[in-house]
């Protein structure tokens, strides 16, 4: 027995995915997302608005992941997995960024430290 992809799942998830496209749109016409992610971001909105449309598609994609009881589960699946994909990416980005800021940090107290003793310095010599 084989299940099919309800229309109305078809249609929610379509409407979905183009409005995580457009969105995606906005933020790079703003310029608030930078073209490195954004690529990522689109990559998966089109992904999933096939998956969304090609609803036999999806259904064979199911039947060879051996999804027998309802093939749009595997449009959620690869929802989720984009998510967890991008969460470890950040996950990195923010941990490289953490120890840039503690170098940063080191780096300006010993420029501080170090601009503290010329003042001293220049200041007992003007005596």
């Amino acid at each position: 027995m084989t299940h099919t992809t309800p229309l109305s799942v078809s249609i929610i998830a379509s409407i979905g995915a183009l409005a995580m496209l457009g969105v995606v749109f906005e933020l790079i016409r703003r310029r608030h997302l930078r073209e490195r992610y954004s690529l990522i971001w689109l990559l998966t909105g089109v992904v999933l608005l096939v998956l969304a449309v090609w609803r036999q598609g999806l259904n064979t994609i199911a039947g060879w992941l051996g999804v027998k009881g309802y093939p749009p589960s595997v449009f959620f699946a690869a929802l989720l997995f984009f998510v967890l994909v991008m969460l470890l990416h950040y996950s990195i980005v923010i941990s490289r960024l953490s120890d840039q800021n503690t170098t940063l940090a080191q780096r300006l107290a010993l420029l501080e430290e170090k601009q503290r003793r010329l003042g001293v310095q220049s200041a007992e010599s003007e005596k």
